[in-house]
């Protein structure tokens, strides 16, 4: 069986509500906190392929990091964007998760039915 990867941050209520989901499925998984364990560009980057998304898709626009970035008053390209979200972890969309070839964005937590 494909393991399932979340990747989280343990104080967001949709991370732990998603985690929940995983724990009542009885399925195995895995939880990265990608605060103490970040994202590397490719990886990043590959998730994203997988989920078929662009990274303005998963950025948290109502984050203080985005506002100080003057982040929206910029034209960047999905590189740059990614550039960003690998140094401040703070502007990726949460929970991601991952099995086998394919990735989701699991907002709201139950969309993460989909890999189970």
């Amino acid at each position: 069986m494909t393991m399932i990867t979340i990747y989280q941050k343990p104080t967001c209520s949709t991370c732990r509500e998603a985690v929940k989901i995983l724990e009542a499925s009885g399925r195995d998984y895995t939880a990265v906190n990608y605060y103490e364990t970040p994202f590397t560009k490719g990886q990043l980057e590959g998730l994203l392929k997988k989920a078929g998304l662009r990274p303005k898709d998963v950025l948290r626009t109502k984050e203080e990091i985005y506002k100080k970035l003057k982040v929206g008053e910029k034209t960047l390209s999905d590189g740059e964007l990614i550039d960003l979200m690998v140094t401040h972890p703070d502007l990726i969309q949460r929970p991601l998760v991952e099995k086998g070839n394919r990735a989701i964005l699991a907002r709201p937590a139950e969309t993460v039915k989909q890999l189970l």
